[in-house]
């Protein structure tokens, strides 16, 4: 994998520096990223029993909703360079980086060095990856890892060697500890692959094949069959499980729950449904409703959800994106009236399923702009790769390798019913290759072939200018006409020019078409810009102009946590294990970064874990290891009894001695506001009252909010 010193491309370089700055530049204004995983690390950094199983809390109660690769990079990051945002943030910033890098060195060995330079270039500046690697969500290593094992796998091929497919399954095996089934996604790819490349007979591949599969297996498992055999009384519940397994938690809720959409619904007071995720946003649904004050708004516009009328019994159950409501109630960096997830179609306003889904406005702008081009690469690499009819070359090998990737993948996003936008990033790497190895085919096919293959350049380019120009149409009202008019000039001009000249003045129509490209990557580039420019959201990565007239701030969440019921609980609870006990992990998280003190949080995310009963929750009062329960105005869940039982013999403590009565933002107002400096004072205002409605009211807490003193009955 080490480059010779002869061999460094310059042009890689800056290609690595830009998606550096991309991925890290202003990450330091970002205080608690998404707090339900900066609270796991700043609990794993206290002992190896939470760095092992990571826990959300510090005493060990229950876990996060996630293997713990990541968070054990997370949290060695934070050992070294301190408990910051920005440290929680690096492993994925450099995971961002490092994709680019492989990118270069899966596509040169067999297409050159332009079309590494090309297919790296568009794997930095695909908006949606940028806005990941910004924050503490898992998939921008998820991607990182995946790639790793696809050079192991050409490794493999190339080489022959047994010890390299199975290193490459390997990795892919520890992909699964970072996001569970997530992982496997790539393999239909990865088994087709090698059956096509290897050089042996098929019994040898299918002999080795299945070796892979075990290891992969092994390792995938590996930490799961470990959790799952424990003592339930020696390790923390494990958090979004309804059973406290580790493997119902992945091919259960983060795995064929994904497709289907999380199942039936319950009503009346229980849990909710399963269709009830916490992406769906703990803010919207639920804590910008009731936490907020009476009379105080707490989002610019109304979600899909809460047009139609759907409503929740309680907090929405645990899931896979925990962090925080898009209006910014819990991460920190709403997404405010302009998410896309609160516009547009969808569950999670993630359009209507079917064939074109990726081309709907609710999804193209993360991850499709260059996807046309790609579909003319592929035509172009699986034409220009042939050189003899019964046998495939190495190209077209690795063409049908990359559509291996993006089909399956393309597929479950187009019918799926439970993702969110930032889960996109998995398409990055395959629409990456194919745009830079495809563009390289496309010209050689130009220039030296004759016929209708001569057009199939000159018809992508301007495919694709147009594609761009349908998404730039529903943003004119954030970016005006500039955009289109000069994408739509340009681009239109390079097809033109090339179809005029077909394969006259060869040299010239080389840098025509590759003007062609780099303009059709100005929008994708500034788009990948905008959470620079505007702030992101770290629970519910995403990218565009709405996020400047949503008023996103970064470093908002630390300013959600109320100080006056911190400095009551620490006085008043000294010897108890947990600060206090609560309903959920959205309002417990912050409080946990705050004070590194434990929370309990007894229903997990969303509040709805049976990670607890009445009679073990009575117990660890009666032993004084929970002497206090804030009641956070978030609904029963499926802890009704606990609750309930509080309500009856908790003591209500006067909310004049722990309650703010004014907001706690200010701070972080002016660090949204520093933040997002390129707005618009407008905009700037915007974000300073997005900040005044985190945690819904005065505090972090809204009005509604109960603590309860509790004694052993």
């Amino acid at each position: 994998m080490k480059m010779k010193k002869r061999e460094i491309d310059a042009v890689l370089i800056l290609i690595l520096l830009a998606s550096a700055f991309l991925n890290m530049y202003n990450i330091w204004n970002d205080d608690t990223v998404n707090p339900y995983y900066t609270a796991a690390v700043t609990s794993m950094l206290q002992n190896f029993h939470n760095f092992f199983y990571a826990s959300f809390d510090a005493a060990g109660f229950i876990t996060v909703d996630k293997p713990p690769v990541t968070f054990w990079l997370q949290t060695i990051s934070a050992l070294i360079f301190g408990m910051h945002g920005w440290s929680v943030i690096l492993p994925q910033a450099l995971a961002g980086v490092g994709s680019v890098f492989f990118m270069y060195l899966l596509i040169k060995p067999t297409f050159g060095k332009t079309a590494a330079r090309i297919a790296s270039f568009v794997m930095a500046c695909t908006p949606i990856a940028v806005a990941v690697a910004r924050t503490n969500n898992v998939d921008a290593l998820l991607v990182f890892f995946l790639l790793f094992a696809t050079w192991l796998l050409f490794k493999a091929v190339k080489k022959g060697k047994l010890i390299w497919l199975l290193a490459a399954f390997f990795v892919v095996g520890v992909g699964f500890n970072t996001k569970m089934l997530q992982a496997y996604m790539i393999l239909p790819a990865f088994l087709l692959f090698y059956m096509i490349a290897a050089n042996t007979t098929i019994k040898k591949k299918i002999i080795s094949l299945i070796s892979a599969v075990v290891v992969m297996l092994a390792v995938s498992v590996s930490w799961a069959l470990v959790v799952d055999s424990t003592s339930s009384s020696d390790r923390p519940y494990i958090g979004s499980s309804q059973t406290n397994s580790v493997l119902e938690l992945a091919f259960g809720y983060n795995g064929i729950e994904r497709l289907t959409g999380q199942g039936s619904t319950s009503g009346g007071g229980g849990a909710p449904g399963r269709s009830a995720s916490k992406e769906m946003s703990s803010g919207n649904q639920y804590s910008s409703a009731v936490q907020a004050p009476p009379g105080n708004s707490s989002s610019g516009s109304i979600s899909k959800s809460q047009q139609s009328g759907s409503s929740m019994a309680g907090p929405p159950s645990g899931g896979e994106m925990p962090g925080g409501p898009p209006s910014g109630g819990f991460g920190g960096k709403g997404s405010g009236h302009g998410s896309k997830m609160q516009s547009g179609t969808g569950m999670f306003g993630t359009g209507t399923p079917g064939p074109l889904r990726l081309f709907q406005t609710e999804l193209s702008d993360q991850i499709s702009w260059l996807l046309p081009f790609a579909l003319f690469g592929i035509a172009g690499l699986l034409i220009a790769g042939a050189k003899e009819r019964r046998r495939l070359s190495v190209q077209q090998k690795e063409t049908v390798f990359w559509v291996a990737w993006l089909v399956p993948i393309a597929g479950f996003f187009s019918v799926a019913e439970f993702f969110h936008h930032y889960y996109l990033i998995m398409l990055a790497p395959p629409i990456a290759a194919l745009v830079g190895a495809g563009w390289v085919s496309l010209v050689s096919l130009y220039r030296n072939q004759t016929g209708w293959k001569t057009w199939l350049l000159p018809a992508a380019i301007l495919a694709t200018t147009a594609f761009e120009l349908f998404i730039l149409r529903n943003n004119i009202d954030e970016i005006g006409y500039g955009w289109s008019i000069g994408v739509g000039i340009i681009g239109a001009l390079s097809a033109i020019v090339l179809i005029i000249m077909k394969q006259r003045q060869k040299p010239m129509a080389y840098y025509v078409s590759l003007a062609g490209l780099l303009v059709l990557l100005v929008v994708p580039i500034y788009w990948a810009s905008t959470p620079l420019l505007y702030g992101g959201n770290s629970a519910l990565p995403e990218t565009g102009p709405q996020l400047a007239s949503s008023g996103s701030g970064m470093g908002t969440a630390d300013g959600s946590v109320n100080e006056k019921l911190i400095s009551y609980l620490e006085k008043n609870n000294a010897g108890s294990e947990y600060l206090f006990a609560t309903t959920d992990a959205v309002s417990a998280a912050p409080y946990i970064i705050k004070t590194k003190k434990s929370v309990m949080a007894i229903g997990g995310y969303g509040g709805s874990d049976p990670a607890i009963t009445l009679a073990q929750f009575k117990k660890l009062v009666k032993e004084g290891k929970v002497k206090y329960f804030l009641a956070s105005g978030r609904g029963k869940g499926g802890n009704s009894d606990i609750l309930n039982w509080v309500e009856k013999n908790g003591k209500k403590i006067s909310s004049s001695k722990w309650q703010s009565t004014t907001a706690q933002n200010t701070s972080s107002q002016q660090r949204g506001q520093k933040a997002s400096g390129a707005a618009s004072t407008g905009q700037a205002q915007s974000g300073s009252a997005k900040s005044g409605q985190i945690g819904g009211g005065p505090g972090g807490m809204g009005q509604s909010a109960v603590l309860y003193e509790l004694t052993a009955k």
